[in-house]
């Protein structure tokens, strides 16, 4: 109708991410082009400033040339910045976001980018966005995240690739469990955001920390590359076991002496120059949009742009 859009239910359309905001329709024509008969080539702006907001849509007549030029050009540059293709949501069919083939991938060495990421875990089946999670000066934050079609691709990967090394350094795979509302069947979150984690603590050492509390299914300890401060995700298997953690660990002290008179000094200092959100705040934000491959931001600037357009 005439409020939503172009029609391209006939067309094959591929979701371009990850774009420089100076991207317009005819650069990426240039680029595409090469593949097949392209139809219409969409890029996403504010309604308000018709700024890019990243991210477009090309499509091609046919499925195959679709096909080839999201072989070709997936992690390539276009304007200094590695691109990001799916395809859109209509053409994956059943393969929508099935959160049991989705995967995260840490202690990643900082040359391996999105494509080395995607070069080393395609072998085990179709994948749909794989993405290395970077900083705000576009340096690798050591993890990323692979979304495949399938739970089995996903179940090979954590199998054959955890564990070993990629670029030198030994890599832990395993599934990415994202923390979701609809998730509360078992009567409660069985996820558990730590923040602050002291520096100098490994993952055991937090592990150990949590285990009183009951079986852990997965965790998780991230550097945040802008401060020295460590946040993780700690996932029980029962809720009760995740509500006890909390209630008993939220708030709880675990400096010596000498590190709190330290840190009370340094705390004293900071509090003239600070107004500004913490690190970790926007990291845990950062963490939600990651982790949904793209997914998250395609869907609510897709659900936006519709209103706009109505």
């Amino acid at each position: 109708g005439m409020g939503s859009g172009p029609d391209t239910s006939g067309l094959a359309t591929l979701y371009v991410g990850d774009l420089h905001t100076d991207v317009n329709e005819a650069v990426l024509q240039e680029k595409f082009m090469p593949f097949g008969a392209i139809a219409m080539i969409h890029v996403c702006r504010d309604s308000v400033t018709r700024r890019s907001l990243g991210y477009a849509y090309v499509n091609y007549y046919s499925r195959s040339d679709a096909q080839q030029a999201l072989e070709k050009l997936n992690y390539t540059e276009i304007r200094g910045r590695a691109c990001r293709i799916m395809w859109n949501r209509k053409e994956r069919g059943k393969a929508v976001g099935n959160p049991e083939a989705n995967i995260f991938v840490k202690n990643l060495d900082p040359s391996v980018d999105s494509r080395a990421l995607y070069d080393t875990f395609n072998m085990f089946g179709n994948i749909i966005s794989c993405k290395v999670s970077l900083d705000g000066n576009g340096m690798s934050r050591g993890y990323g995240f692979v979304q495949y079609e399938s739970e089995d691709a996903a179940k090979q990967a954590i199998e054959r690739v955890n564990g070993q090394e990629i670029g030198g350094r030994q890599v832990y795979v395993g599934p990415f469990i994202k923390r979701d509302k609809h998730e509360d069947k078992q009567g409660g979150d069985v996820s558990v955001h730590v923040r602050n984690i002291p520096p100098d603590w490994d993952d055991e050492k937090v592990v150990a920390l949590f285990r009183d509390f009951g079986d852990i299914v997965f965790s998780l300890v991230l550097n945040d590359s802008r401060s020295d401060r460590r946040y993780g995700f700690v996932n029980f298997k029962e809720s009760e076991a995740a509500a006890k953690a909390i209630e008993a660990l939220h708030g709880k002290d675990l400096r010596t002496d000498e590190e709190r008179a330290a840190m009370e000094q340094e705390e004293a200092a900071k509090k003239e120059k600070e107004a500004a959100p913490g690190d970790e705040e926007k990291a845990g934000e950062e963490e939600k949009k990651e982790g949904e491959g793209g997914e998250g931001e395609e869907k609510e600037k897709e659900e936006k742009e519709e209103k706009e357009e109505k």
